[in-house]
């Protein structure tokens, strides 16, 4: 029970931060577009790479420098891209969140596409999830529990994010606050690119 409490304080505290794939849960969340896919993409994707970490790939990839490399210039690229586009659809307006408006507009297999790109070829993710909770994990004579503790954070936060967001939907009726939202999107999507390139 120690050992899981504390992978689920350790995996909460990494994946609560404001990203890239945070906030494009929020904005699905938000849009009533997909939510279940989307969270469900995230949750998994998480568990795989904890799953990787706590069963030692960890010490494998900080024998391959160059990987992570690579990984840095592929996420700064797509984040870039991405960023300009919310950042785009922000300078546009006129999106608003209406409560009868279908929730099926927006394509699934698009909106999966962006959530795997942005939970693949973020290194942040690597860093967080097979690198510390995989070192982490070690510490523990039970790694299983460990790194279930940590999917299980995943898990809550990311269904608490999609599907709680609906709860700021009389917010997102007005125009105005989709644009001051795309614009922190776009701005946090550059600011981690740059970040990432700087490193």
């Amino acid at each position: 029970m120690q050992a899981a409490t504390a992978g689920f304080a350790l995996g909460l505290s990494l994946i609560v931060a404001i990203g890239a794939q945070n906030a494009f849960v929020l904005r699905q969340g938000l849009r009533r577009e997909h939510v279940l896919a989307v969270v469900l993409v995230c949750a998994l994707s998480d568990a795989v790479l904890i799953a990787a970490g706590v069963a030692g790939l960890g010490l494998l990839a900080s024998q391959l420098p160059g990987l992570e490399t690579v990984m840095r210039w592929l996420g700064a690229a797509f984040l870039t891209w991405y960023g300009a586009r919310t950042l785009l659809a922000a300078w546009r307006g006129g999106a608003a969140l209406r409560a009868e408006r279908d929730p099926g507009n927006g394509s699934l297999r698009r909106a999966l596409l962006t959530c795997l790109a942005l939970t693949w070829l973020n290194p942040h993710v690597y860093l967080d999830t097979v690198m510390l909770l995989g070192a982490v994990s070690s510490q523990y004579e039970n790694r299983l529990h460990f790194g279930l503790g940590a999917v299980s954070a995943s898990l809550c936060f990311f269904f608490a994010l999609g599907f709680g967001a609906r709860l700021l939907a009389p917010v997102f009726a007005r125009p105005l606050a989709w644009r001051v939202l795309d614009l922190g999107i776009g701005l946090t999507m550059w600011l981690i690119a740059a970040k990432l390139l700087i490193g």
